[in-house]
């Protein structure tokens, strides 16, 4: 199965599976990585599944939407690898994806 490794705020790291077909944040989420809120679930209507993605990944990744961006915009912890972690479908190709949860607003 593939994996997804994750960095808390702590800076503890674990590498969890993650099923195909899951968003990143689900997989974060099922995992029990409290510190992830994902208030509204997966709908991109809050920022509360802020990650920072490794810099190998980006280009993996599907494009930013205009929502996405906007929330990011509010959060304080933005940077160049800044995503929401609901907005990214794990795929096949993400195996060994490694993110960081951002710093909480």
């Amino acid at each position: 199965m593939p994996t997804l490794t994750v960095t808390t705020r702590e800076g503890e790291e674990r590498s969890v599976p993650a099923e195909v077909g899951l968003s990143v944040m689900e997989v974060i989420r099922d995992a029990g990585f409290d510190e992830l809120l994902a208030l509204c679930g997966g709908c991109c209507s809050c920022a509360t599944c802020h990650v920072h993605v490794d810099e190998d990944f980006l280009p993996l990744l599907p494009a930013m939407s205009e929502d996405e961006d906007e929330l990011l915009d509010s959060t304080s912890d933005r940077d160049a690898r800044s995503r929401l972690s609901c907005q990214i479908p794990f795929t096949d190709a993400l195996d060994g994806l490694r993110v960081t949860i951002a710093a909480e607003d």
